[in-house]
């Protein structure tokens, strides 16, 4: 497997590609096309072979891809195989969400430990993961390296806490305060999460969709 600069379109893509692929296997599919693999994802076949193309050569001329070796190449590409670490930082309503909800493990990291600042939670477990005093941080990270923080605290504990994980060796932060930390220069790869886009984007296509449909009764009308 070749690994590229490749654009971060094509990034966001792999991610969607992995869950098909599961899908496609939990259904007991073997073998699917580009053409077929792109008419389930909207894509076209070439945009497939496109991406696929960044990392090397995968699929065999008038054979298609292989679900399950192709799964297993999106996985290594993704990093799901480097046994990557993770803390949580805020126990609130999204960090007990996430830990209730979401499985780390599934997508090849390892949630280690939590980090709060409420009395009542520290020193208790969730889900098997133990949650800390954030008095504890500093020193736990001293002691564990670890890969990602997952960041929930309050909008206006984002920013310190930030500055606090990074002082603190975490070169990765999933961010789903609704503060922007991504900043110019810094060398800490952040991802924002902001639940808001989606909806928004939602809404946009949803207008555009309503707009276009208006537009048509408005010429149908005339015509009559």
């Amino acid at each position: 497997m070749k690994r590229v600069k490749v654009s971060n379109n094509v990034i966001r893509r792999l991610p969607r590609y992995l869950r098909k692929l599961d899908e496609l296997s939990a259904n007991g599919v073997s073998r699917i096309s580009s053409f077929d693999l792109g008419q389930q994802l909207g894509l076209t076949p070439s945009q497939i072979r496109q991406d696929f193309s960044c990392f090397g050569e995968f699929g065999q001329q008038g054979y298609g891809y292989n679900v399950a070796a192709l799964r297993s190449q999106i996985a290594v590409i993704l990093g799901m195989d480097r046994g990557f670490s993770a803390i949580l930082i805020g126990v609130g309503n999204i960090g007990r969400a996430l830990m209730d909800n979401f499985c780390f493990s599934e997508w090849g990291f390892r949630l280690v430990s939590a980090f709060e600042i409420d009395p009542a939670l520290i020193g208790t477990e969730f889900k098997g993961v133990p949650i800390r005093s954030m008095d504890e941080l500093e020193s736990y990270l001293a002691e564990n390296p670890v890969d990602i923080a997952v960041l929930s605290v309050p909008k206006d504990a984002a920013v310190p806490v930030a500055e606090r994980l990074t002082a603190d060796g975490i070169r990765a932060i999933w961010n789903f305060t609704n503060v922007e930390l991504t900043g110019p220069d810094s060398d800490v790869l952040v991802e924002n999460i902001h639940f808001s886009d989606s909806l928004l984007s939602l809404s946009y296509f949803l207008s555009e969709r309503r707009d276009e449909q208006a537009a048509r009764d408005a010429r149908a009308e005339k015509q009559h």
